[in-house]
């Protein structure tokens, strides 16, 4: 009988044993079918092993080990996401989210939830935050220990490092600062983004909220101290943010008609910004040291000026035109496909006929 064409014969593989593994089966085969019955693993006894570690509970999560009572954490200032880049000053028009959840978790401090902030229940004493502070730092550093630092610390491959990005100077990144500060003298942080049009309110945030002290500064790469009489063991409780909370809503920065315009002329003031040549173009998390002050020197010979923010983000522009706004300061009057669109104001009208008069 002839063979099918399409059929063909199959070769039957054998799986080899692992090494070993030979030797623990026929041992297994020659056991009394009652033994084998008895060490059925649903039934067998669990091998005895190492006790399970204790669950070590994140910073701050309850005193003295007890979970049902919340922290009373003794910092003297209201805990908020981020320390320079949010003011106290502007309120919000809305909440994206309830106010009643907080970031730090249900019942993990003894401090209310606002919505923006958890402000403290007494009111600090700034005379006793003062005198604690100067005396962690003891007695000024002489040139020597500073140059000392600064050469351990400053360059780009220490370990020691914080990253400060468009968040500012957040509240958990208080307890990385004294984290580092267990081991280490000094900590570097390199800022980048939003944050580095004001290095002076970032230097400001990160003494006063820390204790600690700048000690060096080049363009955006600070070196914060801890001092002298520093003791790891006497950390301050700082109960950790478990996510970030949802920014409130706050009035429009950009109005439809500029205040001292007419809905013509800002109109007008809008296309010649559009059409203008760009005065700077700015990187996604860049350093912008300079722009305010370049910003500054065009107004004096231009009224409105365009800057290029193309690849930076929709947010981030609308975080420029603020920190512009407050610091120039300057009316923003668009933000269009990633360009920011800035005005003078009436000011230098106002200044010239005040001072011919």
């Amino acid at each position: 009988m002839a063979r099918l064409p399409f059929l063909r014969r199959v070769a039957l593989k054998t799986l080899p044993l692992r090494p070993g593994s030979s030797r623990a089966l026929l041992l297994l085969l020659r056991r009394p079918l009652s033994d084998v019955a008895d060490d059925d693993p649903p039934f067998c006894p669990k091998p005895p092993g190492r006790a399970p570690r204790p669950r070590k509970e994140p910073a701050g999560s309850s005193p003295a080990g007890d979970p049902d009572r919340p922290v009373g954490p003794d910092l003297p200032f209201d805990f908020r996401y981020s320390y320079s880049e949010t003011s106290a000053a502007v309120e919000p028009i809305g909440f994206r989210e309830p106010r009643r959840f907080s970031p730090f978790g249900p019942g993990r401090i003894d401090r209310t939830w606002t919505g923006t902030s958890a402000p403290t229940r007494v009111a600090p004493d700034p005379e006793k935050a003062t005198g604690e502070r100067e005396r962690a730092l003891g007695a000024p550093l002489s040139e020597e220990e500073v140059a000392e630092l600064v050469e351990r610390y400053r360059h780009s491959d220490c370990n020691r490092q914080i990253n400060l990005g468009k968040g500012g100077v957040t509240h958990n990144m208080l307890d990385d600062i004294h984290n580092h500060w267990k081991r280490a003298e000094t900590v570097r942080i390199k800022c980048l983004g939003v944050p580095t049009h004001d290095m002076d309110n970032v230097c400001f945030h990160l003494e006063d909220k820390s204790g600690g002290k700048i000690i060096y500064r080049n363009i955006n790469i600070l070196l914060l101290y801890r001092g002298r009489h520093y003791d790891p063991k006497q950390k301050p409780v700082i109960p950790l943010m478990l996510w970030k909370p949802y920014a409130p809503i706050y009035p429009k920065l950009v109005k439809n008609v500029a205040e001292g315009l007419t809905f013509e002329e800002t109109k007008e003031m809008r296309n010649r910004g559009l059409t203008s040549p760009p005065l700077m173009k700015l990187t996604r998390n860049g350093v912008y040291v300079n722009v305010v002050e370049k910003v500054r020197e065009a107004f004096k010979t231009e009224e409105v000026v365009r800057l290029d923010c193309k690849y930076v983000g929709t947010s981030d522009c609308k975080l420029i035109g603020m920190k512009l706004r407050d610091l120039v300061p300057c009316v923003p009057i668009l933000f269009k496909d990633e360009q920011i669109i800035l005005w003078r104001g009436k000011r230098d009208t106002e200044s010239t006929s005040t001072s011919h008069a």
